[in-house]
């Protein structure tokens, strides 16, 4: 696991590291919110998984335009076993 400060650094991470193959990125950020940053990753990296995390329900933030219905969202708090839970679901699809 590899961790950023803010979307900068997350970037220069997936730059460097080819290996990466999940984002988890929360929605609100103090640089860029997580949905620009999960766009700019995207671009880069097409094959790129990403996975939001917020504080705000998904209703909240789906009707604010941060992320699209359908979207993957693990809403805080989140438990130890849901976390490594919703990993793997996204990887393995």
């Amino acid at each position: 696991m590899l961790e950023a400060d803010g979307a900068a650094g997350a970037l220069q991470l997936i730059d460097a590291h080819p290996e990466i193959t999940l984002l988890f990125t929360d929605i609100v950020m103090p640089d860029i919110n997580g949905r620009k940053l999960a766009d700019e990753a995207l671009r880069r990296r097409p094959d790129l998984k990403v996975l939001y995390t917020s504080g705000y329900t998904r209703d909240a933030v789906v009707h604010n335009g941060l992320i699209d219905p359908g979207v993957e969202l693990l809403g805080k708090p989140f438990s130890i076993e849901g976390l490594p839970n919703k990993v793997r679901s996204i990887l393995e699809f």
